[in-house]
């Protein structure tokens, strides 16, 4: 969406909220979301604006800017805190309906979190902006922003929300925790694996929200999905034009070709990573922690689901120890391919 208005000559801000960060965004949280360190916060944005630039243009004529809002939050003295609240009622907070499902079941809420919706209203105080683009599960505290600019500046400030990329059967939102998480950062394979590994329920919102096909495009993609085509055809199409826009359109065939051989033909990956092992016989845990798996956590997630293989066996228990030759292939999901060294 920012990137459709740069393209039309609107002055475009991408705003990092690493002061917001150290609250913690209650936003669908049914319990107090634990706030980052200033070094976690750092930590998280190196990678931010790379990641942005696969979309928006930071250079050249009407090049998008950067801001972190602890430039200005960090000045706020408590004064000024208390003079923001003081335009929002306890009633108008407890409006949220997260907020309402903790008072139910019982559960805390935190006065800081109250502070969350003041602060990033007080965002575009600060930028003196127009327009407010943001995800559906951000409107709250986008409308305080409404609202404090209607109140400090007495103009206009207008919000775009967007919807959020869900699984409709489910109405979770695509994560790390759901298995459904693309990065924007991710090698062109890993890429494309993970866009044909999404549900098919996916295809559509991937299409309409995460490319630049024309609305006749998907239309008639949509048509064919409805007529009775194979949804990984259609998924094939998607996948491509996502790999076009991070990385490019040469490298998304190469990407496409590689998963039909592998997927269609049972061919593992002609350049699977190598894991080099000190020892032949190590816990299958301890394996895919070597593989990089980020927790065990997360590892024993995967074993209990049946995503793990073993040159196509499924390893389904977490306390295994395995023993391995040079000649194994790991498979972990659909779309990660280990070769042991």
């Amino acid at each position: 969406m920012l990137r459709k208005f740069q393209d039309l000559g609107h002055e475009v801000i991408l705003l990092f909220g690493d002061f917001t960060a150290r609250i913690g965004d209650p936003t669908d949280k049914l319990a107090a979301r634990k706030p980052l360190t200033k070094e976690e916060v750092a930590e998280n944005l190196t990678t931010f604006k790379k990641q942005a630039s696969k979309i928006l243009n930071f250079t050249g004529t009407n090049a998008a800017r950067v801001k972190f809002n602890a430039s200005w939050h960090s000045e706020l003295t408590f004064e000024k805190v208390i003079q923001l609240a003081s335009h929002f009622t306890v009633q108008q907070m407890l409006e949220r309906s997260m907020f309402q499902e903790r008072l139910k079941a019982g559960k805390p809420i935190g006065l800081h979190e109250f502070l969350y919706p003041l602060m990033q209203g007080y965002d575009s105080v600060a930028m003196d902006v127009d327009l407010e683009v943001g995800g559906t599960d951000q409107t709250f505290n986008m409308l305080a922003g409404r609202t404090l600019m209607k109140i400090m500046t007495g103009r206009e400030k207008f919000v775009i929300t967007n919807r959020l990329l869900e699984d409709p059967t489910t109405g979770k939102k695509m994560s790390k925790t759901e298995g459904t998480l693309v990065n924007l950062d991710d090698e062109p394979n890993d890429m494309f694996g993970k866009v044909m590994a999404l549900p098919d329920e996916l295809i559509v919102h991937m299409m309409e929200l995460s490319t630049m096909m024309s609305s006749p495009r998907i239309e008639e993609l949509k048509k064919k999905l409805s007529a009775g085509e194979n949804p990984r055809d259609i998924k094939l199409v998607v996948a491509k034009e996502i790999v076009s826009l991070y990385h490019s359109p040469k490298t998304a065939e190469e990407a496409s070709e590689e998963w039909l051989r592998v997927f269609s033909k049972k061919e593992k990956p002609e350049d699977a990573p190598k894991l080099n092992l000190e020892k032949k016989s190590l816990p299958l845990l301890e394996l895919l922690l070597l593989a990089g798996i980020e927790s065990k956590g997360e590892a024993r997630r995967l074993i209990e689901q049946g995503a793990v293989k073993i040159n196509d066996v499924i390893k389904k228990d977490t306390n295994s120890v395995v023993t391995l030759t040079t000649k194994d292939i790991i498979r972990v999901g659909k779309h990660r391919f280990f070769e042991i060294k």
